[in-house]
């Protein structure tokens, strides 16, 4: 037999005994009401799916009463009954949110298969909305794995701009974990429950992404047989996340910056704009400063781009977290594979310590994610990893120096200037008038890390 709660508001008194009889008998669990105030005491208490509601109450309009529950529970569902009904009636009612509405005596076979469909889609809706909730927590701050200083300073200033709608610039290497950001940023906002788009700028030709971003009319090339919407369309009210923008085409990036400036876009073969609310955030491990002064880069876009920018360090500045984030992907990997690999030995913890990781958290990943499937005992071993990491040098071969040479200079110049800033690298960096990730990988270069 069928279950669920449903709310019978009428203020007739037989009907409405009438009705939850007859529903009763199907096996749902009946609530009764005479009046909006006292339905509202019982959505309040009881986990309501479906209200069957007559349209003229003693306080009240089932109609408006349709749009409040609907505004404060969006997965109820409202069936409204009405002696006399009309169609400007009914209009309003669907437009408010009821699932159906129905003239009482006429349509009196109709209601026990309209609770039966109204409940489903009731039970659809909450599923939907657990799965988002899922989603929101899978990519949120918590999920973030570190424990060093450094990491959560970063988190720190994703958090504070998060509540906000100002456009982000996620600067750091490749695998250092820019996305993961991004979309604990959408998830900490208010676009939290709108769509969350992502692009990577670097995986299409300029005329492909033009398309895929702002979208086309039917003709407007060869093959363009009917009208696509872009990915900025796709994202509005929420949050379009484009990766690598610094590989994105000069010519296509004045496109953009209309959408920043204007809120409006042109698609591929149309002549009238189309508006948009969307939040941008985008990435690059380019030194998008030396990319405008080369002319690879439009100043304009930069400076809307860089509002709020975060650099992500990567995983060779936060060895605290080695052993964090390898522990999380070996339980992950191992419950994936249903392998009793249960950690690592002390000189395995050692070696991927002492690694450069140039690939970041996504090499990490990789790494472990092999050592589990060759790992044959109970924890991990140097022996479960690549044989190319094992004979290679752990020390990863620097630029030498000598005394006399320019980059000894620049070396011991940048020294001084970190010490003078006691170590903040986004200062020294204004100071030396290069970009920050200009400084970091000239640091990388003399072994300065």
């Amino acid at each position: 037999m069928p279950s669920g709660n449903i709310l019978i508001v009428d203020d007739e008194t037989k009907l409405r005994e009438l009705i939850k009889r007859i529903v009763s008998l199907e096996g749902y669990t009946v609530f009764e009401a005479a009046d909006i105030r006292s339905a509202w005491k019982v959505l309040n208490k009881e986990d309501i799916e479906v209200v069957v509601c007559d349209v003229k109450l003693p306080d009240g309009s089932g109609i408006d009463f349709t749009k409040e529950i609907k505004t404060k529970t969006s997965t109820v569902e409202i069936i409204l009954l009405t002696a006399h009904g009309n169609i400007p009636d009914g209009i309003l009612a669907m437009k408010n949110g009821a699932f159906d509405y129905i003239t009482k005596g006429d349509d009196n076979h109709k209601l026990l298969p309209l609770i039966d469909h109204a409940l489903e889609k009731a039970r659809l809706q909450k599923r939907v909305k657990q799965l988002e909730k899922q989603v929101t927590l899978a990519f949120s701050f918590n999920n973030i794995i570190g424990e060093s200083q450094v990491i959560k300073d970063t988190i720190m200033l994703a958090e504070k701009v998060a509540a906000t709608n100002t456009t982000v610039l996620l600067l750091g290497e490749t695998g250092s974990g820019k996305e993961l950001f991004a979309r604990a940023i959408h998830g900490a906002s208010q676009r939290a429950d709108k769509p969350f788009i992502a692009i990577n700028c670097s995986s299409f030709p300029k005329d492909l992404l033009e398309s895929e971003i702002f979208g086309h009319k039917a003709g407007a090339f060869t093959g363009a047989i009917k009208n696509k919407k872009g990915l900025i369309e796709e994202a509005n009210g929420g949050t379009l996340f484009m990766d690598e923008i610094g590989e994105m085409h000069i010519n296509l990036q004045a496109k953009l910056l209309r959408v920043l400036e204007t809120s409006e876009f042109i698609k591929v073969g149309d002549t009238s704009p189309s508006k948009v609310d969307v939040r941008f955030i985008s990435a690059t491990n380019r030194d998008l400063h030396d990319d405008v002064e080369e002319g690879k880069f439009r100043k304009d876009l930069f400076y809307r781009l860089n509002v709020f920018n975060i650099y992500i360090p990567p995983l060779r500045e936060r060895r605290k977290d080695i052993p964090v984030i390898a522990n999380y992907f070996l339980k992950l990997f191992a419950e994936k594979m249903n392998k009793n690999v249960t950690g690592m030995t002390k000189e395995f913890l050692q070696f991927i310590e002492e690694q450069f990781w140039k690939g970041n958290i996504r090499e990490l990943k990789n790494v472990i994610e092999r050592a589990v499937i060759l790992c044959e005992h109970p924890l991990l071993t140097v022996e479960d990893l690549p044989f190319e990491m094992r004979m290679a040098p752990q020390q990863q071969q620097r630029t030498p120096v000598s005394a006399f040479d320019l980059a000894s200079v620049e070396k011991l110049h940048i020294q001084r200037i970190l010490n003078y800033t006691k170590g903040n690298k986004v200062e020294a960096a204004r100071l030396l008038n290069i970009g920050l990730t200009t400084i970091y990988r000239k640091m990388e270069s003399y072994g300065m890390n």
